[in-house]
């Protein structure tokens, strides 16, 4: 029988260490959070009759505001 052999390790780069993400997880969640709020607010204001210009003005208001207290209860 023949034995598979593993593939050779990929060198690693010789220059300087990884780049840093774009993003911290911390930023990423608050954000990504906001948008879902402001969503969920700009889909319930659709509902209610106001028209989509109003809705969408809600939706921003409400991720807009929520980004600093989200920033602040997600340590």
């Amino acid at each position: 029988m023949t034995q598979m052999t593993p593939p050779p390790a990929r060198p690693r780069p010789s220059g300087p260490e990884a780049e840093p993400p774009f993003l911290s997880l911390h930023t990423t969640v608050v954000l990504l959070t906001a948008l879902v709020l402001g969503l969920v607010v700009g889909g319930l204001t659709v509902l209610t009759g106001v028209p989509v210009a109003g809705a969408a003005l809600a939706g921003l208001s409400a991720a807009g505001s929520a980004v600093p207290v989200l920033r602040s209860l997600i340590r």
